[in-house]
């Protein structure tokens, strides 16, 4: 009878810690996946290349040396690899959600005439808004090759919403093609880790941004929370940089800092080397 009577009185108790071990355990879970998938990430978009890409520098055709760091060769490392492009990002892309970052972003902020630089093969494609909120959208980028790829993709759509695309070869940092003030909102997704000048990039953006036009920036760059993964982006940059044509360790704070954007809204994912940035364009009077 005490027994039964004990066991009783313990039930609500027991059925109180199952509850919280169920949810302790759930977020352990999430956060070993989260953490996992930031690694596994980092690994793959890193590259697996040991050879002489590890270097800080390697030799030129000159005899000299020269770092793909300071020197990312953007345009010509993406001619290189754009037909493997995707296939070979597209896992990366999964792990790390970067797709829902990409797909919020345009929801929640894009509308009007928009242009996209560095658009690539067209990763974005799919997540614009429609035509009652986005009327027409300019991918541009230096990579022809690359572009390629994005009008293979537009193939694939109707042509109800293909019409609203075009695509044009263009420096980001001289849209000369476009007058000021031409577009609603401007995006780039991971643009400034490979630009020459991503600063000089970003005031050429606000130049042909609308005063009360929106900049939309997804970027990857160096962790101020987390020295260790920082460390680990600084150690492996220049084999990045030369497998990718992307200098992935780029303090992001200050680049948008020193173009004289004015920042509206800023969010910081796997542990702090995705920034999710809007903002407004500074114009002076």
């Amino acid at each position: 009878s005490s027994f039964t009577l004990s066991s009783l009185n313990a039930t609500p108790y027991i059925m109180s810690m199952s509850l919280y071990a169920r949810r302790f355990g759930l977020v352990a879970v999430s956060g070993t996946v989260y953490v996992g998938a930031v690694y596994l990430g980092l690994q793959l978009y890193g590259g697996n290349n040991t050879k002489e890409a590890n270097a800080s520098t390697s030799a030129d055709g000159d005899g000299g040396v020269k770092s793909y760091v300071s020197d990312p060769r953007r345009t010509a490392t993406f001619q290189k690899i754009a037909y493997s492009y995707d296939d070979e990002i597209r896992k990366d892309e999964f792990v790390m959600g970067i797709n829902l970052l990409r797909r919020a972003l345009l929801y929640f902020h894009a509308k009007g005439d928009v242009l996209e630089v560095g658009a690539g093969t067209g990763r974005n494609l799919g997540y614009y808004p429609g035509e009652n909120t986005v009327r027409r959208v300019v991918l541009t980028d230096s990579s022809d090759k690359m572009l390629l790829r994005a009008k293979d993709k537009l193939k694939q759509m109707p042509d109800s919403e293909r019409g609203r695309y075009d695509v044009l070869v263009a420096d980001a940092g001289n849209l000369q093609s476009f007058p000021d003030n031409s577009f609603d909102t401007i995006v780039d997704t991971f643009g400034l880790c490979s630009f020459d000048d991503p600063i000089a990039v970003l005031k050429e953006l606000q130049r042909v941004c609308k005063p009360e036009g929106k900049i939309l920036l997804l970027e990857h760059g160096r962790s101020k929370s987390y020295e260790g993964l920082s460390s680990y982006l600084d150690k492996h940059a220049e084999r990045h940089a030369k497998n990718w044509g992307c200098v992935w360790n780029r303090d992001i704070d200050k680049i948008v800092q020193s173009s004289g954007l004015q920042l509206e809204t800023l969010h910081n994912w796997h542990f702090g080397t995705t920034y999710y940035v809007v903002c407004r364009p500074s114009k002076e009077e």
